[in-house]
């Protein structure tokens, strides 16, 4: 992980290694800010939704006993949507750095749409 300063806040930029870890022990709330549709077509098992165009950082929860950790799909939204909570006067915010595709991309399991069913597929870890 590494820190950025911005306006007086911590941004902090949290590897797809760090966010399984801190996910699998409950230290975390994990809010995609994807689009309903990108994540109905896949996403990160126990995620929570809430789209950047609708989010607002008065709505979101405390982080009073559970960080708040932003994903989008490439980084660059949640990396947004973090400095409009920073903006706001939140003085700590993460978010996993590379989004939804450094999570791919460094084979971690997921969920996605099966398009032979419509249905919820696992997709296991690699390797």
């Amino acid at each position: 992980m590494h820190t950025e300063s911005i306006g007086g806040g911590a941004f902090e930029h949290w590897s797809p290694e760090e966010v399984r870890d801190a996910l699998t022990r409950h230290e975390i709330v994990l809010i995609d800010v994807r689009t309903a549709q990108e994540f109905a077509f896949e996403r990160v098992a126990g995620a929570l939704l809430s789209p950047m165009a609708e989010l607002d950082p008065a709505n979101l929860p405390t982080q009073d006993g559970k960080r708040l950790v932003l994903h989008c799909g490439s980084g660059m939204r949640s990396r947004k949507v973090a400095e409009a909570c920073l903006a706001a006067g939140i003085t700590r915010i993460a978010h996993l750095d590379g989004g939804f595709a450094a999570w791919k991309a460094a084979g971690m399991a997921y969920l996605a749409t099966d398009p032979t069913t419509g249905g919820v597929r696992k997709v296991p870890a690699a390797g």
